[in-house]
């Protein structure tokens, strides 16, 4: 039985024109998502038939694997509700959403300086990667996070808030090489009531990361 299922889109492909077009949002869910998914289920069976033969000269890539489709499952899942047509601009206060811009202005001094670093981290990402917004329960701060394909380089027991996917498939059929002009657009169709739920759940089980006893 398959433990991940490919989630609906909170709407329709042309919703978030003009920053991204109709066609990479089909091909980004449809295809790379799904894939992602398939991935993760594909690698479950296989992990399992290893322990019914005890069989684990491929561990090692099977974990790899594992850690990359279910990431990139998760990424992708934050992803797209993280984005709306209605979306841009910043957090407000009144917005109900002041928790949120009091967190991020603690953390990194203002907005500008926080969107100027998750920018600059999203559009140098080497190869494939992505730029995250995270909570970091041992601190109780947000930081930004520059990820290599879907797991490398992460905090541990960080959680990603706020995504930018900065993969080519995100955005070469419209930007081509122009990374920095996609992430640069994307701030205009963040979702920040989305942020916000994201920020005030992590803060709430913050306590489950237990360092010691």
């Amino acid at each position: 039985m398959a433990m991940y299922t490919l989630p609906e889109l909170p709407y329709d492909y042309a919703a978030l024109e003009p920053v991204i077009n109709p066609q990479i949002i089909e091909l980004h869910h449809d295809k790379h998502h799904a894939a992602y998914v398939k991935g993760a289920n594909d690698t479950l069976d296989q992990l399992a038939e290893a322990r019914d033969k005890e069989a684990w000269g491929t561990i090692n890539g099977l974990e790899k694997n594992l850690a990359f489709h279910l990431s990139g499952h998760i990424l992708h899942s934050i992803y797209w509700h993280n984005m709306t047509g209605d979306g841009g601009g910043e957090p407000l206060e009144k917005d109900g959403i002041g928790e949120l811009a009091d967190a991020i202005a603690e953390s990194f001094g203002s907005f500008a300086g926080f969107k100027s670093q998750l920018t600059k981290a999203s559009a140098t990402t080497q190869g494939s990667g992505w730029g995250v917004l995270a909570y970091e329960p041992v601190s109780g701060r947000l930081i930004v996070e520059q990820i290599y394909d879907h797991q490398g380089n992460v905090g541990q027991g960080s959680v990603p808030i706020l995504v930018f996917d900065a993969w080519e498939h995100a955005f070469y059929l419209q930007y081509k090489n122009q990374k920095v002009d996609f992430i640069e657009a994307m701030w205009k169709v963040v979702n920040w009531q989305d942020v916000a739920r994201r920020y005030a759940s992590a803060k709430q089980r913050a306590y489950n990361l237990l360092l010691a006893p």
